[in-house]
């Protein structure tokens, strides 16, 4: 495929440009869960029949992009399938609870200390 854009003579005799196509549903090496996960994280850069599409052309080399598609391509797989944490809701402990009144307490007595008494 040739690459867009300006590049002179060269640019309409070479084809560097490299379009990677992913099948995700008929993909043999993910697991359905898997794929469920990557049909959801990557949403929005797939076709509808669930093709991820991708393409480079930022080097004059064609092996250099075909590299530079591949890498992106694991790299993009690998995000997506990331399982995030599961966050564990936790309870603040007694000491902290203490802390926390307690600097209360000091900020409160230093305003009151700051107000004027009434000598009437």
């Amino acid at each position: 495929m040739r690459s867009s854009g300006a590049g002179g003579q060269h640019v309409n005799k070479v084809s560097s440009k490299v379009e990677l196509s992913f099948n995700v549903p008929d993909s043999n090496g993910l697991s359905d869960k898997e794929k469920q996960r990557i049909l959801l994280k990557l949403q929005s850069r797939l076709t509808n029949d669930g093709v991820f599409i991708l393409q480079c052309d930022e080097a004059r080399s064609q092996h250099r992009n075909k590299d530079l598609v591949v890498k992106r391509f694991f790299d993009l797989l690998k995000k997506a399938l990331v399982v995030p944490k599961k966050r564990k809701p936790t309870k603040p402990t007694k000491s902290s609870k203490e802390k926390r009144l307690k600097s209360k307490k000091k900020i409160a007595e230093k305003k009151m200390s700051r107000k004027r008494f009434d000598l009437e």
